[in-house]
């Protein structure tokens, strides 16, 4: 063989095996972008930012995220942080949700009484039903073991909502987690307040269930079902 045919094979070789890694990584793209589902538009900021502070001061800028990785309550856009201040310091980098914005007609310190708190929650809830005023109980789903769900239990009764919005649609979240949501800021006790902060961080699912106006009964808390319906 002469060195020019040489060069040519050698040439046709590298070129074959530069298409097939292309396939190869074009595949593994399209199978990573299948297995995280499609993207949604977050706000995050740029700069950290103090509380109280006007979300603007953290030069917020649109970031596209998975769904399945995107808060439920995840701001999309600017017309939602119009009037609203930012509830707690944010680094930079942090995505902005509805549960970290206060409103200016939003609960304050008058709204709540001595041992009293106010506990904001991302439940699952009827918007049209969830508002200020409203008396809800709340239903905790726990983690079960290796993934599955645990039991539901009836964590409180009879609780006040101070104020509630409904979270958009489109936020995030995946097919496990369908349904209205609503983001709720609920008067409770301290220890209350400290139990829903848990189950807000550990367990896979909150719901409000709204109470009739004159319906002030209590005594089922701790009412348990577990995954086999008892």
């Amino acid at each position: 063989m002469t060195p020019r045919r040489r060069a040519l094979l050698l040439l046709a070789l590298a070129l074959l095996l530069g298409a097939l890694a292309a396939a190869s990584v074009r595949r593994r793209e399209l199978a990573l972008a299948r297995a995280l589902g499609p993207s949604v538009a977050v706000l995050v900021t740029r700069t950290a930012v103090p509380a109280g502070a006007a979300p603007a001061a953290a030069h917020p800028l649109l970031r596209e995220l998975p769904r399945r990785y995107a808060p439920p309550d995840a701001v999309a856009g600017a017309g939602e942080l119009a009037g609203a201040r930012i509830a707690v310091a944010l680094p930079a980098g942090s995505i902005v949700t509805a549960a970290v914005l206060r409103r200016a007609d939003g609960p304050s310190a008058a709204d709540v009484g001595p041992g009293e708190r106010v506990a904001e929650v991302v439940a699952h809830g009827d918007p049209r039903a969830v508002v200020a005023g409203a008396r809800v109980d709340v239903l905790v789903t726990r983690q079960g073991e290796a993934g599955r769900v645990g039991t539901t239990v009836l964590a409180l009764e009879d609780v006040e909502v101070l104020e509630a919005r409904a979270v958009p649609a489109d936020a995030g979240g995946d097919a496990a987690s369908a349904g209205a949501r609503v983001v709720a800021d609920l008067r409770v006790r301290v220890r209350d307040a400290v139990y829903l902060a848990a189950a807000q961080a550990f367990a896979s699912d909150l719901r409000l269930l709204v109470r009739a106006p004159s319906d002030r009964a209590a005594g089922e808390t701790g009412l348990t079902v577990d995954e086999r319906l008892r």
